[in-house]
């Protein structure tokens, strides 16, 4: 299988006040290329540390990460930056996006940094928008949208720089359960697409859309397993 993420022995620690606090104790997994993941843990198990440091926005205190083969652990914030935004699509809960920008210029907002003219990169906006089902949307402005709506602007965005690694911090915490189902039926559709996708979640009924569920306990893996029946709502 072609391995996406590489994680050896990873150990965060933070310092607070004279207390050090052991995030992550000596994590190591592996994610596969197209692979649906989620990873469980309750508040303080050390899930917002992996992500921040699967994301890039965090380094470890020790161990290694490898992202698409280049060794990420211990770079400088200008290089993260940039592999941030060319190999990881992050979602989050509470949307993130400018509320002067329309769907159009929100969506294109990473290509921009990639460095893409405006032409092409409003036109692959477009095309993303369209792909997750806003092509009557395009020209509106987060207020005009539903949560919902906002949600799937916040995923075209996501996608739209062809990432390796779609990232979402619990993306359905601020909608109700049909827009929810929604939002969860799009990613069912993106990862058959070919994506990875990796969940951060509190929520059995979210997980249960993965493929695998990894769940971490005092900053350790307790446990790591295929789901062999996903949910669908399909």
């Amino acid at each position: 299988m072609n391995k996406i993420i590489e994680i050896n022995t990873l150990i965060k620690n933070y310092q607070v006040g004279t207390e050090t606090i052991r995030a992550l104790r000596s994590v190591s997994l592996s994610i596969n290329k197209n692979e649906y993941v989620a990873i469980m843990g309750p508040s303080g198990s050390g899930k917002s540390t992996l992500m921040n440091i699967i994301g890039c926005l965090d380094t470890p205190t020790g161990g290694d990460y490898i992202l698409n083969s280049t060794n990420v652990s211990h770079l400088e914030d200008d290089q993260l930056a940039e592999i941030r935004n060319k190999e990881i699509g992050f979602v989050f809960q509470t949307f993130n996006l400018l509320p002067r920008y329309t769907a159009l210029e929100n969506v294109s907002l990473p290509l921009i940094y990639a460095g893409v003219n405006k032409e092409d990169r409003l036109a692959k906006a477009k095309e993303v928008l369209i792909s997750v089902g806003l092509e009557d949307r395009i020209a509106h402005k987060p207020n005009e949208l539903s949560g919902g709506q906002r949600q799937r602007v916040a995923v075209a965005r996501a996608m739209v720089n062809s990432p390796s690694i779609i990232l979402a911090d619990e993306p359905t915490g601020n909608l109700d359960s049909k827009t929810s189902r929604d939002i969860l039926n799009l990613f069912d559709e993106i990862h058959q697409r070919g994506n990875t996708i990796i969940i951060v979640t509190h929520e059995e009924d979210i997980a249960k859309h993965a493929h695998r569920i990894i769940r971490l306990m005092d900053g350790m893996i307790e446990s790591d397993e295929i789901n062999l029946n996903p949910a669908s709502f399909n």
